[in-house]
């Protein structure tokens, strides 16, 4: 038997491609297994021991020596002994160690080798994943090429060959793609699951934008060189996507160059992503006109910037919103997403309403708090001043150079600014409704109200792109957060 037994293992190392002493390993939990079958439903500790030379084995039960006042020990005492169980075999034995007892070796009879062959056949599976994760480590960040091996409700089963396969689930698919058995597809190696039950396992993506900048790597060579960065993608997958490009080399054209002659470049991308729209617009480090190549193709008429609530208000033609806006707000939505600032695209009327009422608040709040008339008020707002911190904190050199303003009138505003702002005013008050909120704190309704959400209501007409990020809210928190506001509508 014992001669058998190595020419076993050596058949199945040679078969599967795998080192002699992983099949080995195998052979032995496989024997570990039968012999465990004698104790019952006992929760034995066997180990299996093959000569490699010989063939011979021996199996051993073994206990390991625990402290049993450690509140983590998940005692099983068929596998463990308290010191002084452990002290009574040998006085030498102290925690963390094994004592081993030889037991007779399993018989390999008919059921028994049916069940070897069993725990044989999935060890050698698990280190067949264990090599195929340790050679596609390096591919990680790659994309893959693969044939569909099976389609399920939940996730796709890609064939990379040389029996190594890929999963891509549900939610890292392309929305209504077809995709059928035996298609050759191409997906980006997101990450290794090393924690699945049934060994590591490659997980890929079509949906995540790491894909679209890979595919353009691909296609636009002047990229894989990086005369062409790529500096940010957003991506609604299968629908539309936008991309920033920048260069350094002032004779190359980077839009044109990701575009390619005729549309060849682009279209290429686009096919394999099922159709997806891409938009090329260039970077600025210039926020507000980063913003405006973001908006493209809608015109935009004037943006306001509020670096203090890191959003801009964009004004567009009346005939350009629905552009502008896009279906469901795809447009706008992804131009955010790309340039990280929140976006309110608005009328050029609305933008000129809204300004007017931000001055008129603005200035009511001067004349209220600084105790001053309409038209220092306006003095204040036509120099730029938008609140009682910046009259507050303004170097008084600079204040001094509004014309009309001595030293004395520069001191008294000030001296009004900040005793304004030390008995609280001016700072917006979150009404008890919004407190009272399902998932509110205090902290988060005084972020709210300082943007302008004050009320349950005020929360209720808000989309989830006009909260997300404040004072860490995310995608799902602020969606909670909506429909919770907006409970009263459905009663």
């Amino acid at each position: 038997m014992s001669k058998e037994l190595l020419n076993m293992v050596e058949v199945l190392s040679n078969q599967k491609e795998l080192s002699f002493d992983d099949v080995l390993s195998a052979v032995e939990s496989a024997l570990a297994v039968v012999a465990k079958k004698r104790y019952g439903d006992m929760d034995v500790d066997i180990v299996v021991k093959i000569d490699p030379k010989t063939g011979e084995y021996e199996a051993f039960r073994q206990w390991t020596i625990v402290d049993l006042d450690d509140p983590e020990l998940d005692y099983i005492p068929p596998r463990h002994w308290s010191v002084e169980e452990g002290k009574e075999r040998d006085s030498k034995l102290e925690i963390g160690d094994t004592y081993r007892e030889q037991i007779e070796a399993p018989a390999f009879g008919r059921i028994a080798a049916q069940t070897a062959k069993q725990v044989i056949m999935q060890k050698v599976r698990e280190a067949e994943r264990d090599k195929m994760a340790e050679e596609y480590e390096s591919k990680l960040g790659q994309i893959i090429n693969g044939t569909v091996k099976r389609v399920t409700r939940d996730q796709i089963i890609l064939d990379l060959g040389n029996n190594a396969e890929a999963v891509i689930p549900r939610e890292e698919m392309l929305p209504r793609e077809a995709v059928r058995i035996n298609d050759r597809i191409r997906a980006y190696l997101k990450t290794i699951d090393r924690e699945n039950r049934k060994g590591p396992q490659l997980i890929a993506s079509r949906a995540c934008p790491e894909m679209l900048v890979e595919l353009f790597r691909i296609e636009v060579p002047e990229i894989g060189e990086e005369t062409i960065q790529i500096k940010a993608v957003a991506r609604d997958p299968g629908s539309r996507a936008k991309l920033a490009v920048k260069t350094n080399d002032g004779r190359i054209d980077p839009i044109g160059a990701c575009i390619g002659m005729r549309g060849a470049r682009v279209q290429a991308v686009s096919n394999e992503l099922n159709g997806e729209r891409v938009d090329i617009v260039l970077w600025e480090d210039n926020p507000a006109q980063f913003v405006i190549n973001a908006m493209a193709p809608a015109e935009v008429a004037s943006i306001v910037v509020d670096e203090d609530s890191h959003a801009m208000d964009i004004a567009v033609n009346e005939d350009h919103l629905s552009q502008a806006i896009g279906r469901n707000g795809q447009n706008v939505r992804l131009a955010s997403v790309l340039t990280g600032w929140t976006l309110n695209v608005m009328t050029e009327e609305d933008a000129e309403k809204k300004s007017q009422n931000e001055a008129q608040s603005v200035m009511e709040d001067f004349m209220q708090h600084l105790d001053v008339d309409e038209d220092i008020a306006s003095v204040l707002i036509a120099e730029g001043f938008s609140s009682l911190e910046e009259v507050a904190y303004v170097s008084r050199d600079e204040f001094l150079g509004v014309e009309g303003f001595d030293e004395d009138i520069v001191d008294e505003l000030q001296r009004r600014a900040k005793a304004a702002i030390e008995s609280g005013a001016g700072k917006a008050k979150p009404a008890d409704d919004l407190l009272a909120l399902d998932g509110m704190n205090e902290a988060l309704a005084q972020a709210l109200a300082t943007k302008g959400i004050v009320t349950q209501e005020d929360l209720a007409e808000q989309a989830v792109e006009d909260i997300l990020g404040i004072c860490g809210l995310t995608k799902g928190k602020a969606a909670d957060l909506i429909m919770a506001a907006r409970a009263p509508w459905f009663e």
